[in-house]
């Protein structure tokens, strides 16, 4: 397949995760998240959308690029876990919308956020430009955390 088959590939699984994760977004957000207690800088629901679309977009965008590498050591690992890591985002949809269950998505997060901060870590060392467009995917799953969190004490 070409290069920009293979991106389309990549943006097709970005947001078949996130199609997932909406749906069991959905069965909750407008009726079980409203009743739960959250923090004063808990975002504005309008935020999330168009956030989580950006994020998807460069998110391929950086595994594309790593995938152009592909022959490169180490990149073939990167690639595996960036599937694993799409995996883990639809599973904490899962949990916390699906399941509602904040806590399960607080455990559950802890192992996403370390797959993701390796993502980190390994994008930038093949690929610089990979690391620049990951860095605001992990920036947000770290404050998302933080939000899990609170939620999750805040409901207990």
């Amino acid at each position: 397949m070409n290069r920009w088959g293979m991106l389309a590939l990549f943006l097709l699984a970005s947001f078949a995760a996130a199609a997932l994760g909406g749906w069991a977004t959905s069965t909750s957000v407008g009726t079980w998240y409203l009743a739960l207690a959250k923090p004063s800088w808990n975002p504005p629901a309008a935020v999330f959308a168009p956030v989580w679309t950006l994020l998807y977009a460069a998110m391929s965008v950086a595994a594309w690029r790593v995938w152009l590498r592909r022959d490169q050591p180490g990149a073939r690992a990167a690639l595996r876990l960036f599937f694993s890591s799409l995996a883990l985002n639809a599973l904490w949809s899962v949990l916390f919308f699906g399941l509602r269950s904040p806590g399960a998505a607080l455990a559950e997060v802890v192992v996403f956020w370390a797959f993701l901060a390796v993502l980190q870590v390994r994008f930038a060392r093949l690929d610089k430009i990979s690391g620049v467009l990951w860095a605001p995917y992990l920036a947000w799953v770290s404050f998302a955390s933080g939000l899990n969190g609170a939620v999750w004490w805040l409901n207990r």
